[in-house]
C-alpha cells in the first residue's frame, strides 16, 4: 500500500510518501522543513512562530513529498498524520491539512501517536525487529522507556519524572554559549573532550546522576540541569567574563554528557536484565548523540541484546516514521473521520486510540 503521512508536532513541517508491503517499506520521499534559523533567535521553540511558520509551507512541503515520489495522488492508499502530543498549534496545521487530504481523496485516515512514530522509525532500516521488544525514546520533549508487546500495543515502563533529557542538553548548551540547538554543539564539544581522555587527560567535574536511586526504570535530569548551569555560572564568575574558554567548556561538556550516558544506561541494564527483552530500540532526536548511541550500543553488546536505532536523518521528526507507525495502525484498525482532535499530552493520545479502537469493536467501523 502507499501511504502520504505528515509531521508537524514541534517546529520541523514534514510530509513523505512511503510504499509498505508486509511490513517492509520503501521510501519514495521525506521532505522535511526546519525552522532552526528562526527559533535561534530566541534560543528555543517559539510554539506561536512555530504555528504561523506551519501555515505557510506546509502546502509546499505536501506538494513536494508527492512531485519527489513521483506518483499520483490517486495512487495513495491512506494518510497518516501525528496528532498527539505536541504544540497544538503547531500539530492542528499538519492535521488539518491531512483530514483535508485523505477527505478528498477518500481514503482511511489515520492518527499516529508521535512517540510511536519514533520508534517506528527503526523499521525502515531494520527489517528484522519485531515485537516484543524494549525502546527507549530520547527527544527534546520525552525521555520514556517502552515495553513494546505488538505494533501498537506499548506500556511505559520508565520516564523522566521532570525534565527531558533533550532539554537538559538544549538549556546547559544554551548557558554555555554554544549556537542552537545546544544538543548538537554539545556533542561535538563532548567528542573533542573524548579525545583528550584517551591521551590521558582527567575530567575534573562531577555531576549527579540522572538514574532515579530506587528500584523503578525513571530518570531525573532536572537536579543534573541545575548542577551543570551553576557550574558554568561559578566559572564564569571565577573568570569575569560570560565567555568561557573552549577547554572549559570542552570538559565541562565531556562530563555531562558522559553522567546523561552512564545513568541512562543503568536504568537500560535494570530493565533488559528484568525483562529479558532480546532487542532494544533506540529513537529520538537525541538518538543522534554519538556518545549515547556508542554507550547503549556496547551495553546491548555486553547484555548480547539486538540493538536498532535509525540513521542520523531518521532519529530527528520527520514523516517517513509517522508513515510506518500509521502502516502497523491501519493493519490493526486504528483509523479515524474527521473529527480528530489534536492532544498536547500523551493521555490525550491514549485516550483517543482507546475510544477508537471501542467504536470499532462495538460497531465494526471507525
Amino acid at each position: 500500500m502507499i501511504l502520504f503521512a505528515m509531521e508537524s508536532s514541534c517546529d520541523e513541517m514534514a510530509a513523505a510518501v512511503v510504499s509498505a508491503e508486509n511490513g517492509r517499506f520503501e521510501v519514495l520521499s521525506n521532505i522535511v522543513s526546519s525552522q532552526i534559523a528562526i527559533h535561534a533567535l530566541y534560543g528555543g521553540v517559539v510554539p506561536e512562530i512555530a504555528s504561523r511558520a506551519h501555515c505557510e509551507s506546509v502546502t509546499a512541503v505536501a506538494g513536494e513529498a508527492v512531485e519527489k515520489a513521483g506518483i499520483p495522488l490517486s495512487a495513495v492508499d491512506a494518510v497518516a498524520v501525528t496528532f498527539a502530543p505536541g504544540l497544538i498549534g503547531s500539530l492542528l496545521v499538519g492535521l488539518s491539512f491531512a483530514k483535508s487530504t485523505a477527505a478528498a481523496l477518500k481514503v482511511p485516515l489515520i492518527p499516529v501517536d508521535h512517540i510511536r512514530g519514533h520508534v517506528a522509525a527503526a523499521y525502515i532500516e531494520h527489517e528484522d525487529v519485531r515485537p516484543p521488544f524494549l525502546a527507549l525514546v530520547v527527544s527534546g520533549g520525552h525521555t520514556s522507556l517502552y515495553q513494546v508487546e505488538d505494533w501498537t500495543d506499548f506500556r511505559e515502563i520508565g520516564c523522566s519524572r521532570d525534565d527531558a533529557c533533550g532539554e537538559a542538553f538544549d538549556k546547559v548548551g544554551r548557558v554555555m554559549g554554544l549556537p542552537y540547538p545546544g544538543g548538537a554543539a554539545m556533542d561535538r564539544l563532548a567528542a573533542e573532550w573524548t579525545e583528550l581522555e584517551h591521551n590521558g587527560a582527567k575530567n575534573s567535574y562531577s555531576f549527579p546522576s540522572p538514574a532515579v536511586s530506587d528500584e523503578s526504570y525513571d530518570f531525573s535530569f532536572s537536579g543534573l540541569k541545575t548542577a551543570v548551569i551553576n557550574t558554568l555560572h561559578n566559572e564564569k564568575q571565577k573568570r569575569k567574563t560570560d565567555d568561557l574558554p573552549r577547554e572549559v567548556c570542552r570538559e565541562i561538556a565531556g562530563a555531562f554528557t558522559r553522567t546523561v550516558s552512564d545513568g541512562i544506561c543503568r536504568k537500560l541494564n535494570a530493565a533488559l536484565r528484568e525483562t529479558g527483552a532480546e532487542t532494544l530500540v533506540m529513537a529520538g532526536g537525541v538518538a543522534a548523540n554519538s556518545h549515547l548511541r556508542a554507550a547503549i550500543g556496547e551495553t546491548c553488546r555486553r547484555r548480547k541484546v539486538r540493538f536498532a536505532v535509525p540513521s542520523l536523518p531518521l532519529c530527528g521528526d520527520n514523516a517517513v516514521m509517522i508513515a510506518a507507525a500509521g502502516y502497523h495502525s491501519y493493519l490493526a484498525g486504528i483509523e479515524a473521520d474527521s473529527s480528530l482532535n489534536a492532544y498536547a499530552s500523551d493521555e490525550g493520545s491514549e485516550a483517543c486510540v482507546a475510544a477508537l479502537l471501542e467504536i470499532k469493536a462495538r460497531t465494526g467501523t471507525v
